[in-house]
């Protein structure tokens, strides 16, 4: 279940009505999907073949769906991100840098774990919002952030597009913000 820490206070925020009710007040989407729905051989792998990712939509294909309808999303893909993912650390550096979109950037974490920084309102500032599996997440269009993967870093997620070549990052350049 997601856990939201406000970084200038030091709060945390858990159980998902806090989590859903923070980042409502935020402009982010969160909801929570069934991760056991995948088969238990795929639960925790996170090198994965064309069929493996195939089945991992094709399980959460009515949730997918229903979202996209939702949201207006067009596309959606798996990523999957480990230590055996070759340039990991050089795409992490390229993960790690507060920027903005043109239209939302959705992850629906199916194993694994990751965080998305976000900045909120004035009087919030910025926060983390640690994701694992089941969490699904919309960060809005134009909203300062970035996503990285955790201590574990190991992440397999469902992302949802509206345009078909996928988001471009914008650079938000923001002396307010520190790396944790």
């Amino acid at each position: 279940m997601a856990e939201i820490h406000i970084r200038n206070t030091g709060e945390r925020i858990s159980g998902e009505e806090n989590v859903r009710a923070f980042l409502d007040r935020q402009e982010v989407l969160y909801e929570h999907w069934n991760p056991t729905k995948l088969p238990a051989d795929i639960q925790e792998k996170f090198i994965l073949s064309d069929e493996e990712k195939a089945q991992i939509l094709s399980t959460f294909d009515e949730e997918i769906r229903d979202l996209a309808k939702r949201r207006g999303y067009q596309t959606w893909d798996i990523i999957a991100l480990s230590d055996a993912t070759p340039n990991l650390d050089e795409l992490l550096k390229k993960f790690e840098q507060v920027h903005t979109h043109t239209e939302d950037e959705v992850r629906a974490i199916t194993a694994g774990k990751g965080i998305f920084i976000i900045k909120g309102s004035d009087d919030v500032g910025y926060f983390n919002v640690e994701l694992e599996a089941g969490d699904v997440i919309s960060v809005p269009e134009h909203k300062p952030h970035f996503f990285t993967l955790m201590d574990n870093r190991q992440i397999v997620a469902v992302r949802l597009f509206i345009e078909t070549e996928g988001w471009i990052a914008h650079p938000f350049e923001d002396p307010t913000f520190q790396k944790a």
